[in-house]
């Protein structure tokens, strides 16, 4: 019998263990358009906490006493899908469970559900090739619009997405700051191409962010993506050269918070026409989705692109995997094996 975690209590804060309980999903026999799956791999990512919340946004808040849903890789065992057949290896939502039955609201047709054929390890559609990578090349390259020449700052440059950012503007010819924290995650991000990094652990961001465009004879920023919000946002303001570029993509920093954040040098997006706008990579995915699978794919081929993966393994420590997202416990991608 399949597991599933589901949420039995909003969290005030960070989540604890108590807000989830795993539990049985009852066996059933398929119906027309219905896959029975195992999955291998789940993915938990930040965006998850505000399903937790019973307010409205860009997706829709998980339900009490209900399965919870995320992106995972699974193979088929059972099909009454036109198209699947047993052995299929699928991307679909059917996450946060080992197995079970799935049925077409959990399967987004335009996503390239079948993987068998990809020529990479199937859960790269989890990260790079999936909704990390997706977010980091379309903040980068369409919200912020990089360019070859510029300076660019990344905040949670370890994390999947920051990691995707960096690699994708070297392999472009920008100038790549990265926030990270601590000397194993500063390490890394220069292993993989960032010019400079701040470690946010060490000390306030906006002396080390300075000092980092001075070493690299800068006079600011072109372009921040965000992945923190709070004092990494604030910093960038500080430094950000005119007509510069905000991609903001998530405030991880907040989200288990709540408290109003304080942005001494917000002022500046005024006399320096500093452009923020925040995005979900769904907005302008599905246009341009053939255009990423190529480049993305050409750019993992190459090496150009790489990850690396933190996994945690078992249907058991999914909640676990998901809470040290806002630990820092992850390097690149959080990833639960089955």
């Amino acid at each position: 019998m399949a597991k599933a975690w589901h949420l039995v209590s909003r969290p005030q804060g960070l989540p604890t263990m108590d807000n989830f309980a795993l539990r049985d999903l009852p066996d059933q026999p398929l119906e027309a358009n219905q896959l029975r799956v195992r999955n291998r791999w789940l993915s938990v990512d930040p965006y998850m906490r505000g399903r937790m919340n019973d307010a409205k946004s860009y997706a829709a808040s998980f339900q009490l006493g209900e399965p919870m849903t995320g992106g995972a890789i699974g193979e088929v065992v059972e099909s009454r899908m036109d198209g699947f057949a047993p052995g299929d290896l699928i991307l679909h939502m059917g996450g946060w469970r080992d197995g079970g039955v799935i049925g077409l609201d959990l399967m987004p047709n335009k996503l390239p559900r079948q993987l068998l054929d990809a020529g990479m390890p199937p859960q790269t559609f989890l990260h790079n090739m999936g909704l990390t990578g997706g977010t980091a090349w379309i903040g980068l390259l369409r919200v912020a619009a990089a360019k070859p020449g510029e300076t660019v700052f990344v905040s949670a440059a370890a994390g999947a997405v920051g990691s995707a950012v960096v690699q994708i503007a070297k392999a472009r010819e920008m100038t790549v700051i990265g926030s990270a924290g601590g000397a194993e995650k500063c390490a890394w991000i220069a292993d993989i191409g960032a010019d400079a990094a701040v470690d946010y652990k060490a000390g306030p961001v906006l002396p080390q962010l300075a000092a980092a465009l001075e070493g690299l004879g800068k006079p600011g920023i072109d372009v921040y993506f965000d992945n923190v919000g709070g004092e990494h946002l604030d910093a960038a303001f500080a430094v950000a050269n005119d007509f510069a570029r905000f991609a903001i993509c998530g405030m991880i920093d907040v989200y288990n918070d709540g408290h109003p954040q304080e942005m001494k040098y917000l002022i500046r997006t005024i006399p320096a026409r500093i452009r923020m706008e925040g995005f979900i990579y769904t907005d302008q995915f599905f246009d341009c989705m053939e255009e990423f699978y190529a480049d993305m794919g050409g750019l993992i081929a190459s090496g150009a692109v790489t990850i690396r993966e933190t996994v945690h393994d078992g249907i058991d420590a999914a909640p676990e995997a998901f809470l040290g997202l806002f630990a820092g416990e992850n390097i690149g991608k959080m990833l639960v094996r089955i």
